[in-house]
Protein backbone atom coordinates (compact mmCIF):
# COMPACT_ATOMS: atom_id res chain seq x y z
CA UNK A 1 0.00 0.00 0.00
CA UNK A 2 2.80 2.43 0.83
CA UNK A 3 4.37 1.72 -2.56
CA UNK A 4 1.41 3.37 -4.30
CA UNK A 5 1.08 6.25 -1.87
CA UNK A 6 2.58 9.59 -2.85
CA UNK A 7 5.65 10.76 -0.98
CA UNK A 8 3.85 13.94 0.07
CA UNK A 9 1.03 11.90 1.60
CA UNK A 10 3.58 9.63 3.34
CA UNK A 11 5.32 12.72 4.72
CA UNK A 12 2.03 14.00 6.16
CA UNK A 13 1.26 10.60 7.70
CA UNK A 14 4.73 10.37 9.25
CA UNK A 15 4.37 13.84 10.75
CA UNK A 16 0.90 12.97 12.06
CA UNK A 17 2.06 9.69 13.63
CA UNK A 18 5.09 11.26 15.30
CA UNK A 19 3.07 14.25 16.51
CA UNK A 20 0.45 11.96 18.06
CA UNK A 21 3.22 9.93 19.72
CA UNK A 22 4.79 13.10 21.15
CA UNK A 23 1.42 14.31 22.45
CA UNK A 24 0.83 10.92 24.07
CA UNK A 25 4.32 11.06 25.60
CA UNK A 26 3.95 14.43 27.26
CA UNK A 27 0.47 13.56 28.50
CA UNK A 28 1.90 10.29 29.90
CA UNK A 29 4.66 12.20 31.69
CA UNK A 30 2.12 14.62 33.13
CA UNK A 31 -0.83 12.41 34.05
CA UNK A 32 0.80 9.03 34.72
CA UNK A 33 4.29 9.90 35.95
CA UNK A 34 3.23 13.12 37.69
CA UNK A 35 5.62 15.58 36.00
CA UNK A 36 3.82 18.92 36.14
CA UNK A 37 4.51 21.13 33.11
CA UNK A 38 5.87 24.62 33.53
CA UNK A 39 4.38 27.56 31.58
CA UNK A 40 6.96 27.20 28.79
CA UNK A 41 6.22 23.47 28.54
CA UNK A 42 2.53 24.24 28.08
CA UNK A 43 3.39 26.80 25.41
CA UNK A 44 5.54 24.26 23.56
CA UNK A 45 2.55 21.92 23.28
CA UNK A 46 0.55 24.29 21.11
CA UNK A 47 2.34 23.54 17.82
CA UNK A 48 1.86 19.82 18.46
CA UNK A 49 -1.87 20.27 19.09
CA UNK A 50 -2.11 22.27 15.87
CA UNK A 51 0.28 20.14 13.80
CA UNK A 52 -1.23 16.69 14.36
CA UNK A 53 -4.71 17.49 12.97
CA UNK A 54 -3.20 19.64 10.22
CA UNK A 55 -1.06 16.68 9.14
CA UNK A 56 -4.17 14.47 9.11
CA UNK A 57 -6.00 16.97 6.89
CA UNK A 58 -3.01 17.17 4.55
CA UNK A 59 -2.80 13.38 4.31
CA UNK A 60 -6.52 13.24 3.49
CA UNK A 61 -6.19 15.76 0.66
CA UNK A 62 -7.12 14.03 -2.62
CA UNK A 63 -4.45 13.53 -5.29
CA UNK A 64 -5.89 16.10 -7.73
CA UNK A 65 -5.34 18.72 -5.00
CA UNK A 66 -1.64 17.92 -4.77
CA UNK A 67 -0.63 21.60 -4.80
CA UNK A 68 -2.85 22.20 -1.78
CA UNK A 69 -1.05 19.34 -0.05
CA UNK A 70 2.26 21.01 -0.89
CA UNK A 71 1.15 24.30 0.65
CA UNK A 72 -0.13 22.42 3.70
CA UNK A 73 3.21 20.66 4.09
CA UNK A 74 5.01 24.00 3.93
CA UNK A 75 2.71 25.29 6.67
CA UNK A 76 3.38 22.12 8.66
CA UNK A 77 7.14 22.65 8.28
CA UNK A 78 6.70 26.20 9.60
CA UNK A 79 4.63 24.96 12.58
CA UNK A 80 7.39 22.56 13.62
CA UNK A 81 10.11 25.12 12.98
CA UNK A 82 8.28 27.37 15.45
CA UNK A 83 8.06 24.40 17.82
CA UNK A 84 11.83 23.93 17.54
CA UNK A 85 12.33 27.62 18.32
CA UNK A 86 10.13 27.40 21.41
CA UNK A 87 12.02 24.31 22.55
CA UNK A 88 15.41 25.98 21.95
CA UNK A 89 14.30 29.02 23.96
CA UNK A 90 13.13 26.80 26.84
CA UNK A 91 16.31 24.70 26.73
CA UNK A 92 18.33 27.94 26.89
CA UNK A 93 16.36 28.99 29.97
CA UNK A 94 17.08 25.60 31.56
CA UNK A 95 20.81 25.91 30.81
CA UNK A 96 20.73 29.49 32.19
CA UNK A 97 21.83 30.99 28.85
CA UNK A 98 19.11 33.65 29.25
CA UNK A 99 16.37 34.39 31.75
CA UNK A 100 12.89 32.96 31.33
CA UNK A 101 9.73 35.03 31.21
CA UNK A 102 8.64 36.65 34.49
CA UNK A 103 5.62 34.35 34.95
CA UNK A 104 7.71 31.22 34.66
CA UNK A 105 8.28 30.58 38.34
CA UNK A 106 4.93 29.01 39.17
CA UNK A 107 1.54 27.95 37.91
CA UNK A 108 -0.43 30.87 39.23
CA UNK A 109 -1.27 33.02 42.16
CA UNK A 110 -4.07 32.94 44.71
CA UNK A 111 -7.29 34.57 43.59
CA UNK A 112 -9.57 34.33 46.62
CA UNK A 113 -8.52 36.57 49.51
CA UNK A 114 -10.63 34.62 52.02
CA UNK A 115 -8.77 31.39 51.35
CA UNK A 116 -5.36 32.94 50.70
CA UNK A 117 -3.45 30.74 53.17
CA UNK A 118 -5.06 27.50 51.91
CA UNK A 119 -4.39 28.47 48.32
CA UNK A 120 -0.77 29.35 49.04
CA UNK A 121 -0.23 25.95 50.65
CA UNK A 122 -1.73 24.08 47.70
CA UNK A 123 0.12 25.87 44.87
CA UNK A 124 2.83 23.72 43.34
CA UNK A 125 5.50 25.87 41.78
CA UNK A 126 6.98 24.48 38.58
CA UNK A 127 10.00 26.42 37.44
CA UNK A 128 10.94 26.76 33.80
CA UNK A 129 14.61 26.92 34.74
CA UNK A 130 14.86 23.39 36.13
CA UNK A 131 14.69 20.40 33.80
CA UNK A 132 12.57 17.81 35.58
CA UNK A 133 13.83 14.96 33.38
CA UNK A 134 16.80 14.33 31.07
CA UNK A 135 17.77 11.56 28.69
CA UNK A 136 21.31 11.52 27.27
CA UNK A 137 21.79 15.03 28.70
CA UNK A 138 18.79 16.52 26.91
CA UNK A 139 15.69 17.76 28.68
CA UNK A 140 12.23 17.42 27.22
CA UNK A 141 12.69 20.88 25.71
CA UNK A 142 15.90 19.71 24.04
CA UNK A 143 14.20 16.61 22.65
CA UNK A 144 11.39 18.84 21.41
CA UNK A 145 13.97 20.77 19.37
CA UNK A 146 15.37 17.62 17.75
CA UNK A 147 12.02 15.98 16.98
CA UNK A 148 10.54 19.27 15.73
CA UNK A 149 13.51 19.82 13.39
CA UNK A 150 13.16 16.26 12.09
CA UNK A 151 9.46 16.84 11.36
CA UNK A 152 10.29 20.17 9.74
CA UNK A 153 12.63 18.28 7.41
CA UNK A 154 10.05 15.56 6.64
CA UNK A 155 7.31 18.09 5.89
CA UNK A 156 9.70 20.26 3.89
CA UNK A 157 10.86 17.27 1.84
CA UNK A 158 7.25 16.34 1.11
CA UNK A 159 6.52 19.90 0.02
CA UNK A 160 9.60 19.93 -2.21
CA UNK A 161 8.44 16.72 -3.85
CA UNK A 162 5.12 18.34 -4.71
CA UNK A 163 6.96 21.41 -6.02
CA UNK A 164 8.98 19.20 -8.37
CA UNK A 165 5.80 18.26 -10.19
CA UNK A 166 4.12 21.58 -11.10
CA UNK A 167 0.61 21.49 -12.48
CA UNK A 168 0.18 17.86 -11.65
CA UNK A 169 2.73 16.75 -14.29
CA UNK A 170 5.41 14.63 -12.75
CA UNK A 171 9.02 15.34 -13.64
CA UNK A 172 10.11 12.72 -11.16
CA UNK A 173 7.91 9.93 -9.86
CA UNK A 174 6.28 10.91 -6.60
CA UNK A 175 5.37 7.43 -5.50
CA UNK A 176 7.61 5.57 -3.11
CA UNK A 177 9.66 2.73 -4.63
Amino acid sequence: MLARMSISRCAALIVMAVALAVIATFLFFEHILGYLPCPLCLQQRLPWYFGAPLAALIAATPEPQKRLRGVGLLLLALVFLISAGLGAYHAGVEWKFWPGPPGCSGQGSPTDAANLLNQLQSIRIVSCTDAAWRLFGLSMAGWNVLVSLALTAVAGAGAMRVAQSPGGRRHAPETAP
